[in-house]
C-alpha cells in the first residue's frame, strides 16, 4: 500500500513551478523596422533642409603664360560702342509703291540680292512706248535707204546721158540735188534711230530701278517698308512715304570707337595693342589695336575719338554693343625672354578674406569649392599675374560673393 501510495504521488503535476514564456521575435523585429524608418526619414530631412543651398556663380579657367608672351600692362582703360563701317540704308532710285519684300531681320544676304521690288506698270509702260519708238525710227531709216538708192540709180543713169549730150544738164543736177538731199534724210533717221535705241535704254534702266539690290554683302539689321507702302530716295509726302528698304550692315566692318579724354590720349599710339572686353561677354578678351587718332577734339566733352580695329570676328559682335578698353604697353623684350612667372586668372576671380588674397578653387567634383590663398602680381589688362596659390588647368570662382566659404557648395550659370 505504502508503494502504490508513492507512486500516486510520483505521477502528481506540480503547479508550484515556474512557467517560461516563448520568446516574442516579431516584437523586436517591428520595433527595429520602426527605428530604421526614422533614421531614413531623419537623414533624409538633413539632406533637403540640413544642408546648405548651392551658391551660383561664374567661373573661368586659370591661364598659362605662352612662352615669348610679351609683358603687358594696361597704361589707359577707356569705354565705347562698336560701330560698322559699312552700313547702308537700301532705298529704291525712284519713287513708286512696293510690290514685294524679300528680306527679314538677320537675314544674310550677298552683293547684288534682290531686296524688294517695285510695281513696275509705269516703268513697262515707259520701255514699251520706247520699243515703238525705235522701230518707227528704224522703219523710216529702212525708207529713206530705199529712196536714196533709187536717186543714185537716176543720178548714175542722167550721168551718161549728159555726156552723150541726150539730156539737158539742168535735169541732171536736178537728180545730183535730190540724191544728196535722200543722203542728208537718211543721216538724220539714222541719227534719230540712235536716239530711240538710247531712250530704250534708259526706259530700261528706269524697268530695273524698281528692283531693288543690295550695295554689298551683309546682314539685314531693319527692314522698314511693307507691300503697298510708297517709297522715295526723297523725304516726300511726311511720313507717309518711306525713305528705305532696309538697313544693312558688313559685318566684317566692325570695329570699336572710343573717347579718350584729352589729357591721356598722348598715352595712345596708331597700332597700340589693345584688350576689349564687350559688356554682354565680359569674360571674353578680345584682342585688338589701335587704327587711328581721330585728328578732331569735342569741345563740350574734352575727348578724342580713337579708332580700334578687332582682331577676331565673331557672331557674338553686334553693332552698337558697349565695349571696355584696355590700352596696353608692351615692354621691350629679346627673342630670349622668358615667359612670365606663374599664372594668369581674371582680376574679379581674386577676392580680399580676412586680410589677404584668396580665390575659390573648383573642386574635382565641380559642386564644391576650396578657398587658397594667392599672391598676386602684376595687371595685364583685365587679368592679374598670380605667382603662388594656382595652377593652369585649374577653374576659378569669378566674382564670389560673401558668403561663399571654403568647401562651399556652387552650381555654374549656363
Amino acid at each position: 500500500m505504502n508503494s502504490n501510495a508513492e507512486l500516486l504521488k510520483e505521477l502528481r503535476i506540480d503547479r508550484s513551478a515556474r512557467q517560461v514564456p516563448p520568446p516574442r521575435r516579431g516584437l523586436w523585429i517591428g520595433v527595429a523596422v520602426v527605428a530604421a524608418v526614422v533614421l531614413l526619414l531623419a537623414l533624409g530631412g538633413w539632406w533637403l533642409f540640413g544642408r546648405a543651398k548651392p551658391v551660383e556663380v561664374r567661373t573661368a579657367p586659370v591661364v598659362a603664360f605662352a612662352g615669348g608672351e610679351a609683358q603687358a600692362s594696361s597704361v589707359l582703360d577707356a569705354t565705347g560702342y562698336v560701330v560698322a563701317r559699312r552700313m547702308a540704308t537700301v532705298s529704291a532710285k525712284i519713287t513708286g509703291k512696293v510690290r514685294e519684300i524679300l528680306i527679314e531681320e538677320g537675314q544674310r544676304v550677298a552683293a547684288g540680292q534682290v531686296m524688294a521690288t517695285l510695281d513696275p506698270v509705269d516703268a513697262d509702260a515707259q520701255r514699251d512706248l520706247a520699243v515703238a519708238q525705235l522701230a518707227s525710227a528704224r522703219s523710216q531709216v529702212s525708207g529713206v535707204e530705199a529712196q536714196l538708192r533709187e536717186a543714185e540709180a537716176n543720178a548714175e543713169r542722167l550721168g551718161a546721158l549728159v555726156k552723150s549730150q541726150l539730156v539737158a544738164k539742168s535735169q541732171y543736177d536736178q537728180a545730183i540735188a535730190e540724191r544728196d538731199a535722200l543722203r542728208a534724210q537718211l543721216a538724220t533717221a539714222r541719227h534719230n534711230a540712235k536716239v530711240a535705241a538710247d531712250q530704250l535704254r534708259i526706259a530700261e534702266n528706269g524697268v530695273d530701278n524698281t528692283v531693288v539690290r543690295a550695295p554689298f554683302a551683309g546682314v539685314v539689321i531693319a527692314k522698314a517698308a511693307q507691300p503697298g507702302e510708297i517709297v522715295s530716295p526723297l523725304s516726300a509726302g511726311g511720313g507717309f512715304t518711306r525713305t528705305g528698304i532696309g538697313t544693312i550692315v558688313d559685318m566684317d566692318s566692325l570695329e570699336v570707337e572710343v573717347d579718350v579724354g584729352e589729357a591721356y590720349i598722348g598715352r595712345v599710339k596708331p597700332g597700340m595693342p589693345v584688350v576689349a572686353t564687350l559688356n554682354a561677354y565680359p569674360d571674353w578678351k578680345i584682342p585688338a589695336e589701335v587704327i587711328a587718332i581721330i585728328p578732331t577734339a569735342d569741345r563740350g566733352k574734352a575727348t578724342v575719338k580713337v579708332r580700334i580695329a578687332l582682331k577676331q570676328k565673331d557672331p557674338r559682335i553686334v553693332p552698337d554693343m558697349g565695349v571696355n578698353v584696355s590700352f596696353l604697353e608692351e615692354a621691350k623684350a629679346g627673342p630670349q625672354q622668358a615667359p612670365p612667372r606663374g599664372v594668369r586668372v581674371p582680376a574679379a576671380a581674386i577676392v580680399a578674406r580676412d586680410g589677404r588674397d584668396v580665390a575659390f578653387v573648383v573642386g574635382d567634383d565641380g559642386d564644391r569649392v576650396e578657398m587658397r590663398g594667392v599672391e598676386v602680381g602684376r595687371a595685364y589688362g583685365q587679368d592679374r599675374q598670380v605667382t603662388s596659390g594656382l595652377a593652369a588647368g585649374e577653374t576659378v570662382v569669378l566674382d564670389p560673393p560673401a558668403e561663399l566659404g571654403d568647401g562651399g557648395r556652387i552650381v555654374v550659370k549656363p
